[in-house]
């Protein structure tokens, strides 16, 4: 008798397992989606990229001397801020 009951039951079992794997559609991959979004963006003509204004011609020395100038400022206001 246990033995006809576990048949049963695995029959069953396994039969609304197989509908369930029938029934399931496989969703769309995220995959998918980036790659559609990304055949439009390909797709748009790009406009011309706007010229970075060109920086002044220094030389490197008076370049280096601003820059540690604007850091040596920056710490003073945190140092500042702190007290």
């Amino acid at each position: 008798m246990k033995r006809l009951v576990a048949v049963v039951l695995g029959a069953v079992g396994i039969t609304a397992w197989l509908r369930r794997r029938r029934h399931v559609e496989p969703e769309p991959s995220p995959a998918d989606d980036l790659r559609a979004r990304l055949a439009e963006t390909k797709a748009e003509p790009e406009a011309a990229p706007e010229r970075a204004p060109e920086p002044p011609a220094e030389d490197v020395a008076t370049r280096r001397a601003d820059v540690h100038d604007r850091a040596r400022q920056a710490m003073a206001e945190l140092r500042d801020e702190s007290e």
